[in-house]
């Protein structure tokens, strides 16, 4: 029975998926199943009018014989002079083969039953053919015994091991000596039946074919129409894969035809489009190639006379000392900016390439806050650093995942007004991760998916101290792609802004999940290591606000606990990692 009932719900999620997916499918078994039921409800109104057409046939032929017979031996039986049983006996035997041999066109046999009453009977209970008296309905004989009017009742007969349908129709007669029987006259419509039977044979057989017929029309019909469909499907998603000389097969000039015709002029526009922009972006790839390649030596000479006259700017009066200074920090930013443009060329041509290794991220992040420090305290903002008692090791290139650190906490110090920035590092068994968190002006949910796009600011207005070029977040991406990790952005407007990188421990794996939060949850006294079986859900996956772990997030391991580093002058005696405000 499991069996059975497994390969039913089999079955049904195989045809519920054939119905969903193909539409050939959908119209064939529709049209099918709406010609089913027109042709049921058609051959149904049809058999019950040639049915009730050939009882009525029927009925007017044996009622007319059934009326004349029932009325001539009750004539002859009330017209008899018999005195005694043989003579009586005689009589009955002779008049009621008229019944019998009638020759009706339906076969039909009589039954002579006693009314209920003395015992006094020249003649007892006679029937022809296999009949009985039991095959008198109780019914029709209470008639009989009511009246001298001739009743009629459809009935069953039995016919060999079956029935069949028939008629019976009784009147009262009176037989010497004054005795009233029964007298009844069978009709066997088996034939009749038999003639339907075959009818209704014959129409479910012309249904069946016309069923076999439709579902054929309907499949070719369909067909014509639904395949240059899937063509089409077809050929759009080899065009979405990047094979743009794909095209449709047009045959004939009707509608599908057109519209084939369409679709491969719409495919090749495409191309040309596509391929315009390809040229153009090669163009302006090599282009910031090139002027890259040939800036630096005159930058490099500018920047060389620029520390020069840095260098003597206390010999210069006021005006000129402030037109050095201005020169050298701008070269600084034109050197930056210089710097970017060049990775951002090797990474269009596909150059890059990493120099991994396994590092410590914890460490990477160490140096990182050493140099950011000095502007940390310029700008009031206190780095604090929370990591894991045993390290964060995975295969990294740490160089530029220190120029993603770097970038990250750089532009928390410029945006987070002055309030405390955490730098929290975390791993569990497949990945490691980073996250900094500001306390800023935070950005809205636009701004945090356009946030890693080349050249993109949010307030473009904004002062900024450090200088930047709008290429520091798009070049953090593409380190992070090489790596196969994930960079990610959370904000919200007065509240702050946090950023996650988060690695494999392997270099190539597939990340799934990330040891750390990338919305900020509240957690006092709280310790993320990778001790803990806890993850966080990567981009893609809405986090929830306010989210809370299922478990407290309390390390297992009574040695850890996060390690602040406090700003210049500044001390953390607690050695706690503070809640988010």
């Amino acid at each position: 029975m499991r069996r059975t009932l497994a390969a039913i719900k089999h079955a049904k999620a195989a045809v519920l998926s054939r119905w969903s997916r193909s539409l050939l499918f959908r119209t064939v078994t529709s049209a099918v199943l709406l010609t089913a039921l027109a042709l049921l409800a058609a051959g149904g109104f049809l058999s019950n009018q040639i049915a009730a057409g050939l009882f009525q046939e029927r009925f007017h032929q044996v009622e007319s014989e059934s009326v004349r017979g029932l009325n001539q031996v009750k004539a002859i039986f009330d017209s008899a002079a018999t005195t005694d049983r043989a003579s009586t006996h005689s009589l009955v035997t002779n008049t009621l083969k008229i019944l019998e041999g009638d020759g009706a066109l339906v076969p039909r046999d009589f039954v002579l039953v006693p009314l209920p009453g003395d015992d006094n009977l020249y003649v007892g209970p006679t029937a022809s053919g296999n009949l009985t008296s039991r095959i008198v309905p109780e019914a029709l004989a209470a008639q009989i015994r009511e009246s001298n009017a001739i009743y009629w009742q459809s009935i069953e007969v039995k016919k060999g091991s079956g029935t069949g349908p028939g008629l019976i129709f009784g009147t009262r007669v009176t037989l010497p000596p004054g005795r009233e029987y029964g007298l009844y006259l069978v009709y066997d419509l088996t034939s009749v039946q038999s003639t339907l039977d075959f009818i209704n044979r014959a129409m479910a057989l012309v249904g069946g074919l016309l069923l076999l017929v439709v579902g054929g029309i309907t499949w070719y019909v369909t067909r014509g129409v639904v395949r240059p469909v899937a063509d089409a499907a077809q050929v759009s998603e080899k065009l979405a894969a990047g094979e743009l000389q794909e095209r449709m097969t047009v045959k004939g000039e009707d509608e599908i035809a057109r519209l084939g015709t369409s679709f491969n002029h719409m495919a090749q526009s495409l191309q040309d489009q596509i391929n315009q922009l390809a040229t153009l972006s090669q163009m302006q790839q090599r282009f910031v190639s090139d002027v890259s390649h040939e800036l630096r030596t005159p930058l490099t000479t500018v920047r060389m006379a620029a520390e020069v006259l840095h260098d003597a700017r206390e010999d210069f009066d006021p005006i000129n000392k402030r037109s050095a200074e201005l020169l050298y920090n701008q070269v600084e930013r034109f050197q930056i900016l210089l710097n970017d443009l060049l990775e951002v060329s090797r990474f269009d041509a596909g150059v890059a390439v990493l120099d991994a290794e396994p590092t410590d991220l914890v460490a990477v992040a160490r140096r990182v806050i050493d140099a950011a420090t000095p502007h940390a305290e310029a700008m009031g903002s206190l780095l604090r650093l929370s990591t894991p008692a045993g390290g964060c090791v995975a295969e990294m290139d740490s160089r530029r995942i220190e120029r993603v650190v770097r970038n990250l906490v750089m532009n928390a110090i410029e945006h987070g007004e002055g309030n405390p920035i955490d730098i929290s590092v975390a791993g569990n068994e497949s990945a490691v991760a980073l996250t900094v968190r500001d306390r800023g002006i935070g950005m809205s949910p636009e701004a945090s998916t356009r946030v890693f796009d080349r050249f993109w600011r949010a307030d473009p207005a904004r002062a900024r101290t450090t200088g930047g070029s709008g290429l520091g977040l798009s070049i953090a991406t593409e380190d992070t792609r090489l790596h196969t990790g994930r960079l990610e952005a959370w904000g919200e407007r007065g509240v702050g802004s946090c950023f996650r990188l988060t690695l494999p421990r392997l270099l190539g794996e597939t990340i799934t999940s990330s040891p750390l939060p990338l919305e900020p949850i509240v957690l006092a006294d709280a310790v993320v290591d990778r001790n803990m079986l806890i993850t966080f859900p990567l981009t893609g996956e809405i986090p929830i606000v306010g989210f809370k772990p299922l478990q407290p997030m309390i390390s297992s391991d009574p040695k850890a606990g996060t390690e602040p580093v406090p700003a210049a002058g500044e001390e953390n005696p607690t050695g706690k990692q503070e809640p988010d405000a």
